[in-house]
């Protein structure tokens, strides 16, 4: 997509003028719940089968109920049906944004030199009742509550996305949110949404049970409300039939995991569930694709694979390699490894398919920064640069099934033009250990990142180079060269402006070659054809299907 769809699609609703309307977090003591309270691990079952949705996930147990902590897949499934955002991502149509919580998307106005963004509130959305608390009327208490608990990094993941902000009750249905820096929309809204730190939480619930006894027993504003854990073995849900939207079709979700994949396909095929994540195993997908009353869903949003090249490490210090490298690789070979349904060519390290800022196949084409396979090309790179017989690397990989396929195309395409890559596989975990310590020639990483920002901060910021940077994180690139770029980008408040240095950065990686995209990967869930998610399904932020009050299946045979 170029930039004029990104601007309709993210912020037709909110660019109708850049002039528009526009504490501390209070310490609970956590209290023990009361040993009557479902959020009390037991093993009885008392969920009826007939309309609750049986939904599993190929892991062993939740790992977060909090939603300001969640990270795992199942993790923002979870919260995606418990909580609202201010804002929400559209069911099955990220990234575009719609009102959730608030009544309208917000605009902003500068006050005393200051950007201030004033969110008025829906009336009438209700909380679940809790373990300690009754039902009762979500207002700006609990939303300024909430805002508080994400800037606190003792009680939030995402703390550092709301730095410099002040959180202000006007009235009982209306906040500000004070910025000492001003952002775009772009990088603004996203912050009020559904996801990460963006979820509304009850300021009663939390205060009446402690924030230890609240990570046990969630109360939000969703569709569905907590009613029990049974740890290892699933969560129960059941319909919040006061939700705002209207009362969920579904009687409640039941979250199964297992971390065999054969016992989920076994319990679909059987009935004993009715949606399952996925395999990214192309031999799965055409196997389930043969199941008659099975469905197969793929969906984004679109984790990018791109191979990081150590700009410090020699030989790669010279670009004459790097760019070698790049034309020694065939992109388009890499997209048998897993099924054509599952995966794309990516041509910059921000997908441009999922978010405003990357670079369209076209867009590199016309800039010389396609790096189409050319192997003749690299071999004179690096005859150039000194290499006429090429050298080796060591390179450190994880086990997992997709890396394991990425590398063997790169050792067996890199060996095309004299570069010898012996690859070590470790478990997942230690991967990620090693690549943190610097010391790789080139690294291979899959990341999902919400906006061109963090993808850009987070992977070529040179505060982000690893061990050595003054915030480590995924520079593994040891690249130093668009950080003035970022840093313009991440103060634009004009979205245009905005998008326009982040495709300027992202021509600087390229022409370098810091890094070498080269597919992004989507989601993959199986379920049973009388399972009707309720929209069309594009790409998700939660990374599963998303089941809202529309949700609905006619009856199991």
């Amino acid at each position: 997509m170029k930039r004029q769809t990104w601007m309709c699609v993210l912020l037709a609703a909110v660019l109708l003028t850049t002039a528009g309307r526009l504490a501390m977090w209070p310490a609970t003591a956590a209290q023990p719940l009361p040993r009557s309270s479902p959020a009390v691990n037991t093993v009885s079952d008392p969920s009826p089968r007939g309309n609750v949705l049986r939904f599993g996930m190929p892991v062993t147990d939740v790992g977060r109920l909090d939603p300001h902590l969640a990270a795992g897949s199942q993790d923002r499934a979870l919260a995606d049906m418990v909580f609202n955002g201010l804002l929400r991502y559209a069911p099955g149509d990220a990234p575009k944004l719609e009102p959730d919580l608030a009544a309208d998307i917000p605009l902003f106005e500068m006050v005393g030199g200051r950007q201030v963004w004033t969110v008025h509130l829906r009336r009438g959305v209700m909380f679940h009742a809790g373990p300690m608390t009754d039902a009762y009327e979500l207002t700006a208490d609990d939303v300024v509550f909430s805002l508080r608990k994400s800037a606190d990094p003792a009680h939030c993941a995402y703390a550092g996305e709301y730095d410099g902000m002040t959180f202000e009750k006007v009235d009982a249905y209306t906040i500000r949110i004070i910025l000492e820096k001003p952002l775009s929309s772009i990088l603004f809204l996203p912050k009020l949404t559904d996801y990460a730190g963006g979820f509304i939480v009850s300021k009663r619930a939390v205060e009446a049970m402690g924030m230890e006894a609240h990570r046990i027993h969630p109360v939000g504003t969703g569709p569905f409300a907590f009613k029990m854990r049974i740890p290892n073995e699933k969560i129960m849900l059941s319909a919040h039939r006061q939700y705002f939207r209207g009362r969920p079709e579904l009687q409640g979700v039941e979250i199964h995991f297992s971390s065999d994949i054969t016992i989920l396909e076994a319990d679909l095929r059987r009935g004993d569930l009715d949606v399952i994540m996925g395999s990214g195993d192309k031999e799965w997908i055409e196997k389930m694709e043969t199941v008659g009353d099975v469905a197969i869903d793929t969906h984004g949003v679109g984790e990018v694979i791109s191979l990081y090249l150590n700009t410090q490490f020699k030989p790669l210090h010279d670009v004459r390699v790097r760019r070698a490298i790049a034309y020694g690789i065939d992109r388009e070979a890499f997209l048998s490894i897993s099924h054509p349904r599952l995966v794309g060519s990516a041509y910059s390290q921000v997908p441009v398919q999922f978010l405003p800022g990357g670079l369209t196949p076209s867009d590199a084409a016309r800039l010389d920064l396609l790096y189409p396979l050319n192997l003749e090309k690299a071999r004179g790179l690096l005859a150039d640069a000194g290499y006429p017989d090429g050298f080796t690397m060591d390179l450190v990989a994880s086990e997992k099934r997709l890396h394991r396929g990425c590398f063997a195309l790169i050792v067996e395409q890199l060996a095309k033009i004299g570069i010898d890559c012996r690859i070590t596989f470790v478990p997942h975990g230690a991967m990620h250990r090693l690549i943190r310590q610097g010391l790789q020639p080139m690294v291979l990483y899959t990341a999902w990142r919400p906006n061109a920002d963090a993808y850009l901060s987070r992977f070529f910021h040179s505060d982000a180079i690893v061990v050595t940077g003054s915030h480590p994180d995924t520079n593994f690139s040891h690249y130093r060269q668009i950080d003035r770029l970022i840093e313009a980008a991440r103060l634009e408040i004009n979205p245009e402006k905005q998008i326009h240095l982040w495709e300027q950065a992202q021509i600087r990686i390229l022409n370098d070659m810091a890094a070498y995209p080269i597919m992004f990967t989507k989601q993959c869930y199986a379920r049973k054809r009388y399972v009707d998610y309720g929209h069309e399904l594009s790409s998700t932020m939660a990374l599963y299907p998303q089941f809202t009050e529309k949700t609905k299946m006619t009856a199991r045979r």
